[in-house]
């Protein structure tokens, strides 16, 4: 089962960016993180991050055939991005979206969501343990799918 996971704008500036929001653990310590709980599910994981939408279309694109299923945060883009929701859907690849906090109780334009139409589940405000929530969620709906 190969997952890939998709890290939007500002995301590796967790743990110096608003700590009060975000922790201080750091980018480092989420992918350490995932990629620990992946080896012991027996999970095949890519965590990539990258700060440009072009950028995180393209990932998308290329996962097409290749990834089993996606867990993305898109940061910033969940509110802006027409592309990011497009290419989710282009690729039909299972998707859960995670936020660390929960959009719906912030500021009034983090309420808009263009991420959210192409996820099967959306996982917010738990944190970084988000994260291993919405592996363990996708890892069922692909094994649900008899895919292993």
């Amino acid at each position: 089962m190969k997952i890939l996971v998709i890290n939007g704008c500002n995301i590796n500036m967790i743990g110096i960016r608003e700590p009060e929001l975000y922790g201080t653990a750091t980018y480092a310590d989420l992918t350490d993180m995932i990629n620990e709980h992946a080896k012991e599910k027996g999970l095949t994981v890519e965590v990539w991050q990258s700060n440009h939408e072009g950028d995180i279309v393209d990932k998308i694109q290329q996962s097409y055939k290749e990834i089993d299923g996606i867990i993305i945060n898109a940061g910033a883009y969940t509110h802006t991005s027409v592309a990011i929701l497009d290419a989710l859907k282009a690729v039909s690849i299972p998707t859960v979206e995670v936020h660390i906090t929960d959009p719906d109780l912030r500021e009034d334009f983090r309420k808009v969501n263009f991420i959210r139409p192409a996820a099967t589940e959306t996982v917010k405000g738990h944190g970084l343990k988000g994260y291993i929530e919405a592996m363990d969620i996708l890892a069922d709906i692909l094994r649900n799918k008899g895919i292993d």
